[in-house]
């Protein structure tokens, strides 16, 4: 059973308010599988997640590599970030169209070349174009397992899909010692050479043992929509890569142009969305009190929390002259936090509901970039690590409420909601990361300006705050 506002008292039944169909049963063999099938979606989420943190240590020996700036070297994160906009919402559709077997296994095997393609790139374009790929890949991977894991998981799916929110920083906590441990005694090459064995190992376990799901009526791809969304968001970021250079002035004609024309594209793109019968991201699904509130805070949130917190070791190098593979551990540290209130948080939900874990969750977040942003009369290294692992409980206490706040509204979208979820979260980063690589590269000050921009990030935090005693609430499963 389930409620909307409604708090379970003990003793009593919980009012239910239907606003779906409920799901259908779940064949009793998947119900048997359901603890290796979790298992094995969970091995690409987690390369995935390892791939959104590994390259963060090894920003500044890809630069020296590459001869690239900072603000062109920090594409390896943001067009990682644009791939997954593009591919989570689409593999969301696809995977619902298909199946969501074929869709994760085909994600696997795009994941997995493109990896070995980065791994022996030259120059900064060769070493981008196979970045973007490999990321429609790794951004096929959640919409696809989270579909699978709902399909296996029944009335305990609720809990299934929380506890992605648990696997994923084991990803934070291997990404950041791997990347510095593989720049620090071979190459930063061997940060995307790892995913080869894995993924073939991921590819065999998917074929043998998850079992085909069912499909849906086949709607045509909205590639229209696609390419309005990717032109806009790559426009944007070039623009602000450009403008970062060093020595480019604020009305640059290649600047004002690149951000004119992302602006025509996306207020296009919203058109489109509100227009076509079958868009790519459906228009019901970009607003109203439900989606438009929860779009924002996933935008927002994916801005401080995924993109900035991406460039923390960054920040350990440039103002503390902290060693690559020590910067890399600060984002361990922040998955510790994570992993360490994620279970809980997951558990209590059906009792918490989603608002309360959500602004105290973006609070604690807050406080823990506070922290960071400030110099410390301690070792720097150990102000930054505490900080860091107060960002993670922070975000292991709101993360698995605005999951399952987004889900609750449309069940039976699980993973086209996932892949929109995802798509905002994702933009969030891309906008963190191309506005601070490119104010660092003009800055001769360049620890000393992720500073502030720190502080910028906890206003846009406290502000979600408040929208988030806006989303519609909910207690028990849905």
């Amino acid at each position: 059973m389930s409620s909307t506002d409604e708090r379970p008292v003990s003793g009593q039944a919980i009012p239910s308010v239907p606003t779906h169909a409920e799901p259908e049963a779940v064949p009793a063999r998947a119900l048997e599988r359901r603890g290796l099938v979790f298992a094995i979606v969970s091995i690409g989420l987690f390369m995935a997640s390892v791939d959104q943190t590994i390259v963060s240590t090894a920003l500044p020996s890809i630069e020296h590599d590459l001869r690239a700036g900072i603000n062109w070297s920090g594409w390896t994160i943001a067009i990682y970030a644009l791939g997954q906009v593009i591919a989570m919402p689409m593999a969301g559709k696809i995977s619902d169209m298909y199946g969501r077997k074929k869709v994760f296994v085909i994600s696997a095997a795009v994941f997995t070349l493109s990896s070995l393609c980065c791994g022996f790139a030259h120059d900064m374009v060769l070493l981008l174009l196979p970045r973007f790929t490999q990321a429609l890949g790794g951004g096929a991977f959640m919409p696809s397992a989270t579909g699978i894991v709902s399909d296996h998981f029944g009335p305990e799916r609720d809990r299934a899909v929380g506890m992605f929110t648990s696997i994923l920083p084991v990803g934070g906590i291997i990404g950041p010692i791997a990347g510095g441990v593989f720049v620090s005694y071979w190459s930063w090459r061997g940060i995307f050479l790892v995913n080869v064995p894995i993924g073939l190992v991921l590819i065999a376990l998917t074929l043998k043992f998850i079992p085909a799901s069912g499909k849906r009526p086949a709607s045509p791809i909205d590639f229209r929509g696609i390419s309005l969304l990717a032109v806009g968001i790559a426009t944007a970021m070039f623009g602000i890569t450009y403008l970062g250079s060093g020595a480019i002035p604020l009305y640059s004609p290649v600047f004002l142009a690149s951000e004119a024309v992302a602006a025509v594209t996306l207020l296009a793109f919203i058109r489109h969305s509100k227009t076509h019968p079958a868009p790519f991201v459906q228009y019901r699904l970009l607003r109203g009190r439900g989606f438009g509130i929860m779009n924002l805070i996933n935008l927002v949130y994916g801005a401080a929390a995924l993109g900035f917190a991406a460039l923390v070791p960054l920040y350990a190098q440039d103002r503390y002259h902290i060693a690559p593979l020590g910067a890399g551990t600060l984002l361990t540290a922040r998955a510790v936090g994570m992993i360490a209130v994620a279970g809980v948080a997951t558990m209590a939900l059906r009792r918490t509901g989603y608002r309360l874990p959500m602004v105290i969750g973006f609070l604690v977040l807050a406080g823990g970039l506070l922290m960071m942003s400030f110099s410390p009369d301690i070792s720097p290294y150990a102000w930054l690590a505490i900080a860091a692992a107060i960002t993670g409980c922070g975000m292991g206490l709101a993360v698995p409420a605005a999951n399952n706040a987004s889900l609750q509204l449309a069940p039976d979208q699980v993973a086209a909601i996932t892949g929109l979820r995802g798509m905002f979260r994702q933009s969030g980063s891309i906008i963190a990361v191309s506005v601070t690589t490119a104010v660092i590269a003009r800055s001769s000050h360049p620890g000393l300006v992720q500073a502030h921009v720190f502080i910028a990030f906890i206003a846009a935090l406290v502000v979600i705050v408040a929208l988030a005693r806006l989303v519609p609430n909910h207690y028990g499963n849905w």
